[in-house]
């Protein structure tokens, strides 16, 4: 009997970034810094927290690393449920560190769907590409107002590619038969194991094309500045020519982006974990012990092979 395991509720956690760098700059200031600099340094950081105050503006970070299913999406639609219930739009920003080379249509359609809501309810939305933004991660990142890529970043891709490995003949050669019923005459328009038919293919790449289609179609909504004609034809361009071509609004890495919102900006970083199963606690427990007896058990190893070596150097030569 098979046993349906729970998925455990999403841990989200908020960290405050100018709190956690202005500590880092502090303790910095501590070791390096004279009494004066120290001086400057702390009245610096009370001006920056009193024009924070008073601009009262929040910028919210989401990262999104992306896999073939843009499995991130589950993270992605609560941290931004989260955002919209919570955050006033008009005043607050939202910045997504986006890294993907793209993946399935409908995982990635959800993707940008997710961010479509941000658009819709009136935030101003970055994203940032240190990395790649390609394919169905360029579909997510043309949403945004303004996209910010670093100088060697990856982004395009706009189009549509699907591989059918195809083993009939082998099948036919070893005297396999593969019996494929379907109610509709394209149900199944290519197949791994049947004969597939030139309407069937034909059929198959015209619904590429329409995928396709539907993709250009998207980007030029968002990004109506973007000759999409000119770009939709798979390729994909490194950051400057990609600023070139309207693709990127400016060349920066997130960090620097960040680091220039600091002064002015309260800036938090949402992260969503999914909370540890008993069984991968007590797999973390385990592996900790074991770091902390490994060095222990080796250290009694490399005692007992010293002692060992010089026993048999004193059989060998005892004049030593």
């Amino acid at each position: 009997m098979l046993f349906h395991t729970p998925k455990l509720p999403a841990e989200i956690r908020i960290s405050h970034l100018n709190a956690r760098v202005n500590e880092q700059r502090k303790k910095i200031a501590q070791t390096t810094s004279s009494k004066f600099e120290l001086l400057q340094l702390t009245q610096q950081l009370s001006k920056e927290t009193r024009l924070r105050k008073k601009n009262n503006q929040k910028i919210y970070i989401l990262d999104f690393k992306g896999d073939t299913a843009a499995s991130a999406v589950e993270s992605l639609r609560e941290e931004i449920t989260l955002i919209l219930a919570t955050a006033k739009a008009g005043r607050d920003r939202v910045v997504v560190r986006l890294e993907s080379p793209g993946g399935m249509v409908h995982g990635y359609g959800l993707a940008a769907a997710q961010l479509v809501r941000l658009r819709d309810a009136g935030f101003n939305l970055t994203i940032c590409v240190d990395k790649v933004a390609a394919s169905g991660g360029y579909m997510m990142a043309c949403i945004a107002n303004e996209i910010v890529s670093a100088p060697f970043a990856v982004v395009g891709s706009i189009g549509v590619v699907a591989q059918v490995p195809n083993f009939n003949r082998l099948l036919k050669e070893k005297h396999i038969d593969f019996e494929l019923y379907t109610a509709g005459e394209f149900k199944r328009t290519v197949t791994m194991f049947g004969e597939n038919t030139a309407e069937g293919k034909a059929k198959f790449e015209e619904e590429l094309q329409q995928t396709h289609e539907l993709f250009k179609h998207f980007v030029e909504k968002y990004r109506p500045q973007l000759n999409v004609e000119k770009v939709a034809t798979g390729e994909h361009w490194y950051g400057k020519d990609a600023l070139e071509l309207n693709l990127v609004d400016k060349l920066q890495t997130s960090d620097e982006y960040l680091l220039g919102l600091l002064a002015q900006h309260d800036v938090y970083v949402i992260d969503t974990r999914r909370k540890p199963t008993l069984g991968e606690k007590l797999g973390l427990q385990a592996a900790q012990m074991a770091d902390s007896l490994v060095p222990a058990v080796m250290n009694k190893v490399m005692e007992t092979l010293a002692k060992a070596s010089a026993n048999v150097i004193q059989l060998r030569d005892p004049k030593l």
